[in-house]
């Protein structure tokens, strides 16, 4: 698949999404555009976009980083507020990865956290990690993701719990920061 046909796919399967999870976080629709303009420029600028393991999840990184650059200067966000909605009005984001004691303080906290947070999605082993992927930011089911891959949801809820096992022993220290 040619690069301007794989942006084309992603700008299809993800750009609705990304424009609310993007909109949720920003006070208005132009700063949504101009976020979303940004994450379409740099998945462009990247010479062979086949080498990007998750794809949704390097668009979401990139959200996020820009998000957090956009407002780097502005007030703090709360925990909810790095939550994204869904497509019913519920509010999605990985509870299992935070403690109670886990609020970002500042945006340099946050952006801290989001980057070690994907930083150990990557130590994981690659079938945790789509697990994770798949059910928290993809918003799948677990038996989504077992009949997706034909095997036993049991198999798909092992891994999802070693990888929150993994996930909440990596960043310990960055919930006491």
């Amino acid at each position: 698949m040619s690069q301007q046909q794989s942006i084309k796919q992603a700008v299809q399967n993800y750009g609705k999404r990304l424009f609310r999870f993007i909109r949720n976080r920003v006070e208005n629709d132009e700063d949504a555009k101009d976020i979303l303009q940004d994450v379409w420029y740099q998945l462009s600028s990247i010479v062979d976009t086949e080498r990007i393991d998750m794809l949704s999840a390097w668009l979401f990184k990139v959200s996020r980083n820009r998000i957090a650059d956009k407002n780097r200067k502005q007030t703090t966000l709360s925990l909810d507020e790095m939550a994204y909605e869904d497509d019913e009005g519920e509010m999605i984001f990985p509870e299992a990865l935070f403690s109670d004691t886990a609020e970002p303080d500042s945006e340099l906290d946050r952006a801290f956290f989001m980057d070690a947070l994907f930083e150990a999605l990557n130590e994981l082993p690659e079938k945790q990690r789509e697990v994770i992927v798949l059910n928290e930011l993809e918003d799948m089911t677990l038996q989504q993701i077992a009949d997706r891959n034909g095997e036993s949801i049991k198999t798909i809820i092992s891994r999802k719990r070693y990888a929150v096992i993994f996930l909440r022993e990596r960043l310990r220290n960055v919930y006491n920061i």
